[in-house]
């Protein structure tokens, strides 16, 4: 039902590309990005994804020659993006949802810490660089080098070059945990679209009036290869919620199929809130 709900309302395939992308053996993470926001914006075309991913072919372009250590990657990204172009984040970025949109933040120049991240390993590894994205608990992070001569940048600060021990306070000013080196590995394409897309249903959790942004981007969680089973549930509450009673209550009886050999007693009550959905047509 989820599938056919969500091709119904794809014109553009965007939803479809998407779901094709993220399955990719090499996902193309500011393709995916760019979808998303095509998503986001009800694009009818691919005119902002082309345009975007034109800018980043660009911003490449203006990176110097023969950058051949992690650390002159860093400074030269930090040079460019964080001083010549002025991109950087601020606490009143996270209030936005156009601060976990690619393209907005390609044309603001301000984004959330994992959207900043995504333009610099774009750009930095269009320019040929040893980059990745560093998922760091509670602020995302890039990396340039193999681990033994790695250096960290923090797009959200300009690009500022992180020490051992800079990281080491972010990390525990988020989570009070204490820094560990598995923590410093590459972000998967995937866990990166996770963790965005887990941004906007938090950024509309808190705005109860943007469900509609809520019910995309749970339909983009359910495209990628691996989800956790109660977005099913999200779903279909925020359908009912939005007054879709009937398709509401229709996935909220999957849900209870799929929970009821292990979870017997929620499944019961989620068949219960399913009856409750069709009452309300009555």
């Amino acid at each position: 039902m989820h599938d056919d709900s969500a091709a119904s309302a794809d014109p553009a395939g965007h939803l479809r590309r998407f779901a094709e992308e993220a399955r990719a053996d090499r996902p193309d993470l500011s393709l995916l990005c760019l979808l998303l926001g095509a998503v986001a914006d009800g694009a009818d075309d691919d005119s902002a994804v082309d345009a975007a991913q034109i800018e980043l072919d660009r911003l490449a372009g203006l990176l110097p020659y023969g950058l051949r250590t992690p650390l002159a990657w860093a400074a030269a990204l930090e040079r460019l993006l964080g001083g010549e172009l002025g991109f950087h984040g601020t606490p009143a970025d996270y209030g936005r949802l156009e601060s976990s949109l690619l393209h907005e933040v390609l044309r603001r120049r301000r984004g959330l810490p994992i959207l900043l991240s995504v333009v610099w390993v774009e750009v930095a590894r269009r320019a040929g660089a040893p980059v990745y994205g560093v998922a760091l608990p509670g602020h995302f992070v890039v990396g340039f080098g193999e681990p033994e001569e790695q250096v960290l940048a923090d797009p959200f600060g300009g690009g500022r070059v992180l020490s051992e021990s800079d990281a080491s306070l972010l990390v525990e000013g988020a989570t009070g945990a204490r820094l560990e080196p598995s923590m410093l590995k590459p972000a998967p394409a995937q866990d990166v679209l996770v963790r965005i897309l887990n941004n906007i249903r938090a950024w509309a959790t808190a705005r109860p009036e943007r469900s509609d942004v809520a019910l995309w981007a749970v339909d983009l969680s359910l495209l990628l290869p691996s989800h956790p089973a109660r977005l099913r549930y999200e779903r279909a509450q925020l359908l009912v919620r939005r007054g879709d009673f009937l398709t509401g209550a229709a996935e909220l009886d999957a849900y209870a199929d799929v929970v009821a050999m292990v979870e017997p007693a929620t499944a019961e009550a989620v068949r219960g809130r399913a009856r409750a959905a069709r009452a309300m047509l009555n």
